[in-house]
């Protein structure tokens, strides 16, 4: 018991204070976590603030991330696919696994809504190599 509750303990304070709170022009506000009926699973939505020319680099999530543009201009860069570029009231769904990449390419303030289903034991965002 003691190992799920340190477990459970360490993945929130990286999700909580994650890579995004850490890099400059990037804010990171988590808004909600919830359990899936899903074993093993849950849900977490964060908005995410992205500075003029603020870039967030190849990374990947345990689950699925379903993106709603706020505010803004970004720039999505999925593995090997094309650019797709999105503006305010525009989605995106980034598969499983997926890595990708966003930037913010406007002139002003970008923000996006992510939505995870994710798994519980893995990391939320892992940086590719």
């Amino acid at each position: 018991m003691k190992k799920i509750i340190l477990a459970v303990g360490l993945l929130t304070t990286f999700v909580s204070t994650g890579v995004y709170a850490q890099q400059s022009g990037v804010k990171r506000t988590d808004l909600q976590r919830h359990p899936l009926e899903a074993v093993g699973y849950e849900t977490i939505q964060a908005r995410i603030d992205l500075a003029p020319g603020t870039a967030v680099g190849m990374h990947s999530h345990p689950g699925e991330e379903v993106i709603y543009v706020l505010e803004g201009i970004f720039e999505y860069q999925l593995e090997g696919e094309k650019p797709v570029v999105l503006k305010a009231g525009e989605v995106l769904f980034i598969p499983a696994g997926k890595n990708h990449s966003a930037k913010n390419i406007g002139t002003g303030k970008a923000s996006e809504l992510a939505t995870y289903i994710v798994r519980k034991d893995k990391p939320l965002l892992v940086y590719k190599k």
